[in-house]
């Protein structure tokens, strides 16, 4: 008799720190072209003091822990608004899910500004 070997597969709990979702979502925005940064300008000024890790990204999870994703970007002038959203949007969710086996149900993308140039954006900062 040839000798077998049993795979037992347990059913566990995989705990991915929040940190770590946030920092995948943050590069896979800042790949894209056209993307000049992330910005949390659209937090109350004690928000930002509080969360200066989230950078641009809010991530929420509903009760059927489907993950929602915002993020809150400055393009380019020149560059198409939705093909950037839309590429934006597509990086994340083949990031999360090739990363670490996570599948976003909702990935909103906000344009909070157009940036004219790479010296006007060094000096607005």
């Amino acid at each position: 008799m040839a000798n077998t070997k049993k795979q037992v597969s347990h059913k566990g709990r995989v705990d991915i720190d929040r940190d770590i979702l946030l920092s995948i979502i943050n590069l896979a925005a800042k790949e894209i072209n056209g993307v000049e940064s992330l910005t949390n300008g659209y937090l109350p000024w004690y928000k930002k003091i509080v969360k200066p890790k989230s950078e641009g990204v809010s991530i929420k999870f509903d009760a059927n822990s489907t993950l929602k994703v915002d993020v809150y970007v400055k393009v380019y002038i020149g560059y198409s608004v939705p093909d950037v959203a839309y590429k934006v949007q597509e990086n994340i969710k083949n990031s999360l899910n090739s990363m670490v086996g996570l599948k976003p149900g909702k990935i909103n993308v906000h344009v909070y500004g157009v940036v004219c140039d790479k010296a006007e954006a060094g000096a607005n900062a």
